[in-house]
């Protein structure tokens, strides 16, 4: 077996390299058997068993005075830095970073802290519950890679938090004789130099990619630093621009997001590239899909947000390109124009993919709900768009060098990451980045309560049974918060919860300046909270007097996430450090999820005769008041409860329209990890971004 793979990839895979072809046939096999030894010896068990040796260090860090404590700190940083440590110098630095996170900032991480500090500083993804104290756990492998003198990148997924966790753990990284700074969108380029000479740099990933970027352009051509003053030393004043001295180690936060779901998303640095006459053409390209009939001239594919032109369409749009001439003379550019007015017009909607500001198109990010000011579309579809609202149309720029978050991830010589959801994605997280994941089990046990999905017939039933269910939680002094997929369905729950006269808070893309503020008081008595998809991650939910008592915090989920890792990131909202909660979902065979990927789902919703209806009927409407029961959760659904049979279905839907989504989401993934290799290869080294 052994013999059949081909001795590159051998050598590849012993040493982690990560920039090579995706292995095929048996090398996957191999390198799937590999991932699975990997995972067998990075148990949680072995973490946990380490975790208590440094806890028995306890003791020892505690009596020792102040002096004594930094001539410790002092020596194991000079043990690391030199290399010359052992594995019990890694137990006793774990001991001195839990001390000094006891001195300056008065708490000790908690033995599953520290079991996943293990797994992370042992390059690892390491799961860990929503509320588990990941910024907490992150100093200790951040220590020691930031000790041994190469820099060590925490990537956090915004600004706020980037700014948050670095100014809130700095006293325990200064304590241990390391320097932390942290970079934002407004950092400048003296600004972020001297963030990334220091041992521990906080940032998001966009910063540190497009930084990364910027860099290679003022390398040019040359492979390395060397190689560009050996080319031209006069560019010594040019290069002393570079702001990153390499990537070293990286520690991601909330390494899902930014692994998976963001993997995908191209960085790209632009230069400006004024062409009135192809910004007329976007126009023109409006005006002529205006004139397009659906089925007779084109075809839209949802599941694959695909249009294509029938020989219909083509004729007409190549017709009315005739009578333009200029850029329309090519028939093959006349038809991506028209394709592009009609994809903007059919598969990218208002308040859903894209706001207007200051009459201006600004992104919405799926995944996270909030604003993306600084991005644009490609391939014009930025411009599409503008055309279609009737705005200015920006012509597109030059784009100057590019690269998938994917690749970039893959240069660094050390990568571990945490987040609360990652065993669903293990088997790609460790063919793509060669990182196993680690499930670290809670500091307490669980009280979260899941309740069975309701499914409905139509979205309006739905909507009015969600304000139902969240006027009934209210009444009984349990707080809410809802999760909407878009901005549209966030503020027409908004408006029926405005109607009924119930206050609440609205947390969305509009709204975006008040994120940390709005869900860190989530967790309040009788409070309501609706949040775009996954806004206000990293941010603690604690709950306020007398909360617990009533059942915790429930989180409500209005619509089911292409990916169930998401659905359970939500959920994880409730019920956190062994806090009592609950999570229910609420779906409509209307909804995007089933519309996309289940076309059965959408048949169901409009045939007069589906097993779903009695059931969802039964819930559209306000429950009748029933007598409370003492054994049940305060809060708990008693009156309308929801059949087997209509439960069986919601999950049945759910799980097959995931499963699509989730088959489609990889395939692209891969496609881009594919064009990623070949672009190694083709270039001859890894490095330089296109």
């Amino acid at each position: 077996m052994m013999s059949a793979i081909p001795t590159h990839t051998w050598r590849a895979l012993s040493r982690g390299d990560l920039r090579r072809e995706t292995p095929k046939g048996l090398d996957a096999l191999w390198l799937r058997g590999m991932g699975l030894v990997r995972r067998a010896r990075t148990g949680p068990r072995s973490f946990l068993a380490d975790a208590q040796r440094i806890l028995l260090l306890e003791k020892t860090f505690s009596t020792l005075s102040t002096s004594r404590f930094v001539e410790e700190a002092s020596a194991l940083r000079a043990r690391f830095r030199s290399g010359r440590d052992a594995p019990n110098d890694l137990i006793r630095a774990f001991a001195l970073v839990r001390e000094a996170a006891w001195r300056e900032a008065g708490v000790r991480h908690f033995p599953v802290q520290l079991a996943g500090g293990l797994a992370v500083n042992a390059g690892c993804i390491a799961e860990m519950a929503t509320g588990e104290g990941k910024t907490l756990t992150a100093t200790l492998p951040a220590t020691i890679a930031g000790w041994r003198g190469r820099g060590c990148h925490i990537v956090t997924v915004n600004d706020y938090l980037a700014t948050r966790d670095a100014q809130w753990m700095a006293p325990v990284y200064r304590a241990c004789g390391a320097s932390v700074a942290w970079i934002t969108g407004e950092s400048t380029p003296a600004e972020r130099r001297a963030a990334y000479a220091a041992d521990v740099t906080y940032a998001t990933n966009k910063e540190v990619a497009a930084d990364f970027l910027r860099d290679r352009l003022l390398l040019g051509e040359s492979r390395t630093l060397a190689g560009a003053l050996a080319a031209a030393p006069s560019n010594r004043a040019r290069l002393s621009n570079l702001v990153q001295r390499g990537l070293e180690c990286a520690i991601v936060d909330e390494a899902d997001s930014v692994l998976i779901d963001e993997a995908v998303t191209p960085l790209i640095i632009a230069g400006n590239s004024p062409n009135p006459i192809q910004s007329r053409a976007f126009a023109e390209a409006s005006q002529i899909a205006s004139t397009l009939i659906a089925h007779s001239d084109f075809s839209v594919n949802f599941r694959r947000n695909e249009v294509t032109l029938t020989p219909h369409g083509l004729e007409r749009a190549q017709i009315a390109a005739q009578e333009l001439g200029g850029v329309w003379a090519g028939k093959r550019r006349a038809e991506e124009l028209v394709v592009q007015a009609l994809t903007a017009r059919l598969l990218f909607h208002r308040e859903k993919h894209y706001l207007i500001q200051n009459k201006t198109v600004v992104i919405v990010d799926d995944l996270t709900g909030r604003v993306m000011p600084d991005r644009t579309w490609r391939d014009g579809l930025h411009q599409a768009i503008e055309a279609k609202e009737s705005l200015e149309i920006k012509a597109p720029k030059d784009t100057l060098a590019r690269i998938s978050f994917q690749r970039f991830f893959r240069l660094y010589r050390r990568l571990a990451g945490m987040t609360g959801t990652a065993a669903e994605e293990s088997a790609e997280l460790w063919q793509t980045y060669r990182l196993p994941v680690v499930v670290i089990p809670p500091n307490k046990p669980s009280r979260r309560k899941r309740w069975p999905d309701r499914i409905f017939a139509t979205a309006a039933d739905k909507w009015s049974a969600i304000a139902d269910e969240i006027e009934r939680l209210h009444a009984t002094g349990r707080p809410v918060l809802i999760g909407a997929r878009t901005v549209a369905q966030s503020e027409r729950l908004s408006e029926l919860l405005t109607q009924r006269g119930l206050r609440h808070d609205v947390l969305s893309a509009l709204r975006h300046d008040r994120e940390a503020a709005v869900i860190a008081h989530a967790g309040e008595e009788s409070g309501i909270t609706i949040a775009t998809n996954m806004a206000g991650r990293g941010t603690d939910i604690r709950l306020g007097p007398g909360v617990a008592q009533r059942g915790g915090l429930h989180v409500l989920a209005a619509e089911r996430h292409d990916s169930p890792r998401i659905d359970r990131q939500l959920f994880g909202r409730a019920g956190r450090q062994g806090d009592p909660g609950s999570a229910q979902a609420f779906v409509s065979v209307e909804d995007d999820l089933f519309a996309k990927h289940f076309r059965w789902g959408r048949l169901l919703g409009e045939s007069p005769r589906r097993p779903a209806c009695p059931s969802s009927r039964a819930h559209s409407g306000k429950p009748a008041p029933t007598a409370p029961n003492p054994n049940e959760t305060v809060g708990q659904p008693s009156a309308a409860k929801q059949s087997i049979a209509s439960s069986l279905l919601a999950i049945t839907l759910t799980r097959l329209a995931q499963s699509d989504a989730k088959r489609l989401a990889k395939s692209s993934r891969q496609a881009v990890l594919r064009a990623d290799n070949w672009l190694d290869d083709a270039l001859g080294f890894a490095a330089t971004p296109v």
